[in-house]
């Protein structure tokens, strides 16, 4: 088994057709459909032993006993577990605010069941990192980046990257496959007191897909996400 999933939605519908696809995916799910029982599942199952600890949250924002959001914010000062929103909401600034406080991604419903896995995948992974530094090695598209030598290789030629370019490449990469919003990306490169310099960005990734990308206005490996940050494509298996 790949693990227990804490899957809570209240959409009666959603969240019987997510839970038979998740235990196709190999995990066990505990279900909940509000805010007081995602609370009380979490609280009595931290604790327990790996096999039965919960290894991922998927929550829904629109809760009927409010907004999943605090649910989020609650987690988080207990436990760095994987964490998935799933929500109808489209506004931006909602996105950029979950994913600073604490959120691994974020899903817009209608999603594909696909999609999903492959979010999970990656949160899971990354958290699998956190805890278990993997090599400090990038693959992808042609691309290589190597923190350790502090270089990046380009179809077997070496990338000149500027401190700053390289700095902002290497943030990207700690959290490949997952978007890091504006302000994570200012703050952890140029320093909190840039958060607000969105131009920064748009220049220096304009400069990095130029150097790195194979056609730089048709990115397949520095994505935009749309108001709310950037994602490196997820590294290929090393």
């Amino acid at each position: 088994m790949a693990g227990q999933v804490l899957l809570v939605e209240d959409d009666r519908s959603l969240r019987q057709t997510l839970t038979k696809a998740l235990e196709l995916g190999g995990y066990r799910v505990v279900q909940a459909e509000s805010i007081a029982e995602g609370t009380l599942s979490f609280s009595t199952m931290i604790n327990r032993s790996d096999s039965e600890a919960i290894k991922l949250i998927i929550v829904d924002l629109g809760l009927p006993d409010g907004d999943g959001a605090s649910l989020i914010r609650w987690v988080r000062t207990q436990s760095s577990v994987p964490l998935i929103i799933i929500s109808a909401r489209y506004d931006d600034n909602s996105k950029v605010n979950l994913l600073d406080a604490g959120a691994d991604d974020y899903l817009v419903k209608p999603f594909s069941f696909t999609e999903l896995m492959a979010r999970i995948r990656v949160a899971m992974r990354h958290r699998h990192q956190d805890e278990n530094p993997a090599p400090r090695i990038y693959r992808a598209s042609g691309i290589e980046i190597d923190l350790q030598r502090h270089q990046v290789i380009r179809h077997g030629e070496r990338v000149r990257l500027t401190p700053t370019e390289f700095k902002l490449l290497e943030r990207l990469m700690l959290q490949s496959g997952q978007v890091v919003t504006h302000r994570q990306l200012l703050a952890d490169v140029w320093g909190a007191e840039f958060v607000e310099h969105t131009h920064y960005l748009r220049l220096y990734m304009a400069q990095l897909r130029n150097k790195l990308e194979e056609v730089p206005s048709q990115p397949k490996l520095l994505i935009t996400e749309p108001g709310i940050g950037y994602r490196l494509s997820e590294a290929e298996p090393i």
